[in-house]
């Protein structure tokens, strides 16, 4: 099944974060600098599985939006740099933990760090790289960034835990999974995004904008991934298709399948998800209810919305390439679907 295309309902376009990427480039090599810098430690596992990680083709997208924002609101001074350091920190430690959690065996095309090293070293690696980035964030000495980065540290660790629960349980409503991932990913991208206006000195009001822009950017971002684990290809996931499936996660492709469905089809959904019963069978199975229902398209008709708000947080800021460079980003997220 590592082969299955599924149409998912949007054409490709040629939006790309290559706009984005020229504006950061010369920031974002500094950046590149630090994280190798600060992950250097006496203890040789703990740079070999950073490495790995740091390694494995990430785009850098939330430490991107950081330099962005930063240098969208007339930021001259160098915490930028140190901030989205610690940014692309929080978000390397919270992949190391969600393998050991999901028991993934790929991350982003590679063996996960975790069946390499075993999932107590990739746990504490993680762990590691917090604390290398909470201490980063105490250089930079500013107390709202401070505050901004560690309460979204505390929300993805609450969704962490609410995903956890929710695991396997397919009365999960739409509601309660969108709750799960403005925690478990938005929170992040919300204040990778809200940082840069922060150190630059701007207005609430130009803050909360990004905060917004991020917040909407970050859901968008994940469920384009959920309705890509069932309609992408193994080369743009980096994991094989199916994975989320045979995981038993429950995903919005899955909530949207399984609430649209008749008896016989929750059955269906119950025996795979909470009972494991995960063959390439079922999948072709599940495929063939997704297309039925909509799923995965209506999965992308609810990221395109969250890609709208997204826009409309940004409009009132003048124009810009930077403001240019960050609409592309939404239609990117959106493309990738195609």
């Amino acid at each position: 099944m590592s082969g299955v295309v599924v149409p998912i309902g949007e054409k490709p376009t040629n939006a790309s974060i290559k706009p984005l990427m020229q504006l950061v480039g010369n920031d974002m090599a500094r950046v590149n600098s630090l994280i190798l810098s600060k992950t250097g430690s006496d203890v040789k596992m703990i740079p070999e599985i950073a490495k790995h990680l740091i390694d494995s083709g990430g785009k850098r997208l939330r430490p991107m939006i950081t330099l962005a924002t930063a240098q969208m609101c007339g930021y001259e001074g160098d915490h930028h740099i140190t901030l989205a350091a610690s940014v692309e920190f929080m978000h390397t430690a919270t992949l190391l933990h969600d393998d050991v959690v999901d028991e993934s065996d790929m991350r982003r095309g590679k063996q996960a760090a975790r069946m390499l090293w075993g999932n107590e070293a990739s746990v504490l690696v993680g762990d590691f790289l917090l604390g290398q980035a909470f201490r980063m964030m105490v250089d930079v000495g500013s107390l709202s960034a401070l505050r901004v980065l560690s309460h979204a540290a505390t929300v993805i660790a609450e969704g962490e835990v609410l995903q956890l629960a929710a695991a396997k349980n397919l009365e999960t409503t739409e509601d309660e999974y969108l709750t799960v991932i403005r925690s478990k990913t938005a929170a992040l991208f919300a204040a990778a995004a809200e940082v840069g206006p922060i150190i630059a000195g701007r207005d609430q009001s130009i803050i909360n904008g990004f905060r917004s822009f991020g917040t909407n950017l970050g859901v968008a971002f994940q469920l384009i991934d959920d309705a890509l684990d069932y309609g992408g290809n193994v080369s743009s996931l980096g994991k094989n298709v199916g994975d989320d499936f045979r995981e038993g996660k429950i995903t919005l492709p899955v909530v949207l399948s399984y609430r649209r469905g008749n008896d016989e089809e929750r059955k269906f959904w119950k025996d795979a998800i909470s009972n494991g019963e995960t063959s390439d069978a079922a999948l072709e199975n599940a495929l063939h209810l997704m297309t039925k229902y909509e799923a995965l398209s209506d999965t992308v008709l609810r990221a395109r919305h969250y890609t709208e708000v997204a826009k409309d947080a940004l409009a009132p800021m003048p124009s810009s390439a930077h403001k240019d460079a960050l609409a592309d980003v939404l239609e990117f997220c959106i493309s990738r679907a195609g």
